[in-house]
């Protein structure tokens, strides 16, 4: 039986939603909340299997109605101090869950058989959360305070969880009083003088502990003995470690249990029988633990590392388990992570020569932040066992890489489909080829030319329809060249935005248009995202030809849309949208070093002649897909510094709505914090859905932006910037994609 006295996640108000409560059901994985009044005081529990049987029962169901309207009152409760024996002869099928509450009817633990989760601080370690990394100082301080901190330093720059200490009381550890070791043999006495020579005092241990409260990162200690575990008691620390050492000392292991507090318990130099009676000593108090599969040896072998184990190990404590590593390198320590240990534990050092064992098998700060680095990467990696969904950099190399189905021949409206009709070609933008079956036999309501893609719609049956909108801001869509007379037929758009390839600014724009021909609307262009050779343009590259490149090209497209105004109607200058750079290939910078970036793209746009243009910046993503694969953008995501430079250098923003609400997602922050920041120096936008931190050009309405709090900003923010629906692949079927964009931005914009 196991006393969880972290509660949190099993508490809500009974005046929340029962939509809100069924949430919160769903996050504890427990299937059950324990409802509350202002006073804290239990009022209720409500199961999942509560709110299916309130579902079946009404006919409209108000999911806003108070969850306390439906609890169950006479829920299965304990008074606290109630003997776990007692409380155990409670649980059974249905009933897993038991609320301790005090002598004010107030929720002070849940009681459960067995726990697939420990909460440490603010963290919880277990089933369904990422490992938790503590980097374990020990005595690797050298028994100087100073280097403790340091050490911790390093281990929050890192990115670990948590940083774990020692403390012993020599005169009650050793049976001589620690005052020598003359006696002992040649091991121990070994190990005595080095304590002897490296030992923090308990007081600057706490010292230590304080330091990294300051820092902002779990601190726990293992206690060598009972007098340490005192001292660290009375401190307060979120957590215990118990030592492979001691997982035999009975009178350890009572006297932390005693406490509550989780604890994080190493099995090495220990049998099997050794570990299951440590596990019964730990539960008789009821307190929630993990156990750690642990070699001690100093190096450790690989063959006797045994990380399945930790398999076994879930099994015997029925709790999380992990791993405590103290092989050389890390790459175990992260396999161990991949296997799944909810607790990974390697020592660290700032040099592995100085005397003692354990700075032999550490890791330095480098090397300790590449493992926490590589264990989240495996972690990213492992996603889920969902049902398999296509990437968003899979769909766009599906674009490039896969094959449709295209017309062998001219069709007309009112044609049949015959299989004698229909080619399989590359790109794939059109109808895969196992839809060949379903195309076959269709009558086509419109033509189809000769090496033409067959769409969605093709199967539908419905010729397409004139589109006209009416927005508070002026409209656009994104074309090339070739599709402009086609999408001018079926919509009357204010603008038109070039987006050109690098195949486009290589052609004549003069060629595309009558001569003395001039368009009603007005128009905005966008520079190229990708170049012969893989050359991005880059005006923040600390490579001067790469530089000089990307100013030549941005030139490139000023000077192509000078030419392009002749042949419209242009009241204003028009927009050029430009990606002005700051990736790279494998990782973001730090915040410190994006200064320095945009002030090489200043110098940059210094270089280039903006005459009769108005020339933006484009917010971007945290992980654009370029060139077939995942990239790390770095400039234009942040509010702050790109208002900086706006504001420094006065410059404009195109606000791509997709690129910034996945850079809000990536930071975890609100993305209204980022339109409010740079609103104020909008001057174009481009609106389209998002998912994650990644999934960028998704159908409006399909992702995670919200449009009507966004158009509601805008409006107050930059209520004249015109606006074009980018959605990824939106141009094929002549337009579709936009205009199923438009029609829903109609209820907000």
């Amino acid at each position: 039986m196991i006393l969880d006295r972290h509660p949190a996640g099993f508490v809500a108000s009974d005046q929340d939603s029962i939509l809100a409560a069924l949430q919160k059901i769903s996050a504890n994985q427990s299937r059950i909340v324990f409802l509350v009044d202002e006073h804290g005081t239990v009022t209720g529990s409500l199961s999942d299997g509560d709110v299916r049987r309130w579902l079946i029962s009404e006919t409209a169901p108000d999911m806003t109605r108070a969850a306390g309207s439906i609890a169950n009152r006479s829920f299965l409760s304990v008074s606290e101090g109630t003997p776990l024996s007692e409380v155990s002869t409670l649980i059974r099928p249905g009933v897993d869950r038991v609320p301790v509450l005090d002598e004010r009817g107030r929720l002070v633990a849940i009681a459960t058989p067995g726990m697939t989760t420990v909460t440490i601080g603010n963290r919880v370690i277990g089933e369904g959360q990422p490992s938790y990394i503590i980097g374990e100082i020990g005595n690797n301080h050298q028994g100087e305070l100073q280097l403790a901190k340091d050490l911790v330093d390093h281990c929050v720059d890192a990115g670990v969880d948590c940083v774990k200490f020692q403390l012993r009381d020599m005169a009650s550890l050793y049976r001589s009083g620690g005052s020598e070791s003359s006696g002992e043999d040649l091991g121990p006495q070994y190990t005595m003088n080095l304590l002897a020579k490296f030992s923090l005092s308990a007081e600057d241990v706490l010292r230590a502990l304080d330091h990294c409260a300051e820092r902002g990162v779990d601190a726990i200690c293992t206690p060598w003995d009972l007098a340490s575990a005192d001292v660290l008691h009375e401190y307060g620390l979120p957590g215990y470690k118990i030592a492979s050492a001691d997982l035999t000392n009975d009178e350890l292991l009572h006297h932390v249990a005693a406490f509550g507090d989780p604890m994080i318990v190493s099995t090495g130099m220990s049998t099997e029988e050794e570990i299951r009676g440590a596990v019964e000593v730990i539960r008789s108090h009821g307190t929630p633990y993990v156990l750690l599969q642990c070699q001690s040896t100093y190096p450790a072998p690989y063959k006797d590392v045994n990380l399945r184990y930790m398999d076994r190990l879930a099994r015997i404590g029925e709790s999380p388990v992990g791993y405590s590593g103290h092989e050389r390198g890390w790459h175990v320590a992260v396999a161990a992570a991949a296997r799944g240990a909810h607790v990974t534990e390697k020592h660290v050092t700032v040099d592995k020569s100085l005397e003692g064992n354990d700075h032999k098998v550490s890791l330095l700060p480098g090397e300790l932040a590449q493992m926490v680095r590589e264990i989240r990467e495996v972690e990213e990696a492992l996603g889920s066992d969902r049902p398999r969904e296509v990437s968003t950099g899979e769909l766009m190399n599906r674009v490039n890489l896969a094959k449709s189905l295209v017309a062998a021949k001219d069709l007309l409206p009112g044609d049949t489909v015959r299989a004698e009709d229909v080619e399989v070609k590359s790109p794939g933008r059109g109808l895969q080829p196992n839809r060949l079956d379903d195309l076959v036999g269709r009558v086509l309501h419109r033509a189809v030319a000769a090496g033409d893609f067959f769409y969605p719609g093709d199967l539908a049956g419905e010729a397409q329809t004139h589109h006209d909108y009416t927005f508070r801001r002026p409209w656009g869509l994104p074309v090339r060249y070739h599709d402009v007379r086609p999408l001018l037929e079926v919509s009357d758009p204010d603008f038109l935005e070039y987006h050109f390839s690098y195949k486009d600014v290589e052609l004549d724009p003069h060629s595309f248009f009558d001569k003395g021909e001039r368009l009603p609307q007005f128009f905005t262009t966008h520079a190229p995202d990708l170049y012969a050779g893989d050359f991005l343009i880059d005006l923040a590259s600390p490579d001067d030809a790469i530089w000089e490149r990307s100013i030549r090209e941005v030139q490139n497209v000023v000077d192509i849309t000078r030419q392009l105004r002749e042949h419209y109607t242009c009241e204003q200058d028009p927009i050029v949208v430009v990606t002005m750079g700051g990736f790279l290939p494998d990782r973001h910078v730090r915040p410190e070093e994006r200064r320095p970036m945009y002030e090489r793209v200043q110098k940059a746009l210094e270089q280039v002649d903006e005459a009769g243009v108005r020339l933006t910046a484009q917010t971007l993503p945290p992980f654009p897909w370029l060139m077939g694969g995942q990239q790390f953008h770095n400039l234009f995501m942040d509010p702050e510094d790109t208002a900086w430079f706006c504001e420094t250098y006065g410059r404009r923003l195109t606000l791509d709505v997709s690129h910034t609400k996945l850079a809000a997602n990536f930071a975890k922050r609100p993305f209204s914090e980022y339109v409010e920041a740079m609103g104020p120096h909008i001057e174009h936008l481009h609106i389209v859905d998002a998912v994650g931190v990644d999934g960028e050009g998704v159908q409006v309405g399909e992702g995670e932006v919200d449009f009507r709090d966004l158009a509601e900003r805008l409006d107050r923010l930059a209520p004249d910037a015109p606006f074009i629906p980018e959605i990824w692949q939106g141009h094929v079927n002549n337009g579709e994609g936009f205009f199923v964009a438009l029609d829903r931005l109609q209820e907000w914009f």
